[in-house]
């Protein structure tokens, strides 16, 4: 058997019309994040979503929002189902790790994904941000809330889950020329999730 961390990919391949149903079509605490995200960023805006999943409902509420969306994920289950339900955007079968579009979006957003890289690919990760990202780019993502591994459940198998410290989210960001602009430590307006919101320096 792979290890947790390992496996998370093929975790959500295999689960992914379960996912899907369990995650449903409404937001919740989520929406006012989307909604200081959004305000950052001009009209018809292209953003890239990082691990969009189905879609639902976070890429339906950005597209309603007029933004162009780019979505990437790692299953093609997931990706088929975008496509179904958004056939004008595009969405790519990729790993977020690897990624090199050779584009540069407004926003990027790595809502409920990020967080499932092991310690070291976060930390990799800041060069795909950076590497994607223009003059004034607005990035949110979601972590843990301190420094270490976590494995949780879904559907009988061990999800896995990492984070740094704030500390080096943070001098993570300032070394890739992002200023953070609004953070949160367990929300509680927000199911309890950890939310870094901030913008690349012109």
């Amino acid at each position: 058997m792979p290890k947790p961390a390992d496996d998370i990919v093929h975790l959500y391949e295999r689960h992914a019309r379960q996912w899907a149903a369990d995650r449903g079509t409404q937001l919740s605490g989520e929406k006012a994040w989307l909604d200081k995200f959004v305000k950052l960023l001009p009209i018809g805006a292209t953003v890239l979503d990082l691990g969009c999943g189905s879609g639902e409902p976070i890429a339906r509420y950005l597209i309603g929002r007029g933004l162009t969306i780019t979505g990437v994920d790692t299953s093609p289950t997931l990706i088929s189902m975008c496509q179904a339900r958004f056939p004008t955007s595009r969405w790519l079968v990729s790993d977020m790790r690897t990624l090199k579009l050779g584009e540069r979006f407004a926003g990027i957003l790595a809502w409920d994904s990020f967080f499932h890289l092991k310690i070291g690919d976060q930390r990799r990760m800041f060069a795909a941000f950076k590497r994607h990202a223009s003059p004034s780019t607005v990035l949110m993502f979601t972590t843990g809330s301190r420094r270490g591994e976590a494995i949780g459940s879904y559907r009988g198998d061990p999800l896995y889950h990492a984070s740094l410290s704030t500390k080096d989210y943070r001098s993570l960001l300032e070394a890739k020329g992002f200023r953070v602009t609004a953070h949160v430590t367990d929300d509680p307006d927000c199911g309890g999730h950890t939310v870094w919101l901030a913008r690349a320096e012109p």
